[in-house]
């Protein structure tokens, strides 16, 4: 039979560890801040030692992120400029990228410097993201042309749903088929 040993994790031990998980987490999935804290409190949430309380793990969290932050293992405006660049390469709308920021727990600072950015680069960036989708999802004039005016609704209603204004997505339905396909050669 194998002894049980009463082992009581001091606060060192557990930042360590956390300072572990951290660095495994970063390493698999490159996080934001917010989504690391998130991480680190279910973790340590879950394994509820005793002796600890809530707040000193969420203290301890705090220092490891700023930590990490120092370190820049962790840093939200890269992320945030990494994160819309991909997203624009798969057709999202400026709408889109700036909420999913939000949700991911951008600050609002790095939020509006990278929206401002892409806006520079391409003025008319929503425009383009649309015909991504519209070729994507063949939508609008991507469709066969008798087919066009029976989705329209439907058409519109997708777009809007991806984060496209109204004036941006009846410019792109009621774009001819012809300079569709030379837009898309562009792309």
């Amino acid at each position: 039979m194998i002894p049980i040993r009463n082992k009581r994790k001091t606060l060192k031990v557990t930042v360590e560890e956390m300072r572990n998980f951290a660095f495994a987490y970063v390493e698999k999935y490159a996080p934001s801040k917010q989504q690391l804290k998130t991480y680190l409190l279910k973790k340590y949430l879950k394994i509820s030692v005793p002796h600890i309380k809530k707040q000193d793990v969420a203290n301890l969290i705090d220092v490891v992120l700023s930590d990490l932050e120092k370190n820049k293992f962790i840093n939200d405006k890269f992320y945030s400029e990494s994160k819309a660049k991909s997203m624009i390469q798969r057709g999202s709308s400026i709408n889109k990228i700036r909420n999913y920021l939000i949700v991911k727990g951008i600050k609002d600072e790095f939020i509006k410097e990278t929206v401002d950015k892409i806006k520079d680069e391409n003025s008319d960036q929503d425009f383009f993201s649309a015909i991504k989708v519209c070729k994507k999802k063949r939508i609008g004039p991507a469709r066969v042309e008798e087919n066009r005016s029976l989705f329209y609704k439907k058409d519109i209603s997708l777009l809007a749903r991806n984060g496209f204004d109204f004036e941006t997505s009846k410019k792109i339905m009621e774009m001819s088929k012809d300079d569709f396909i030379k837009i898309i050669k562009l792309l």
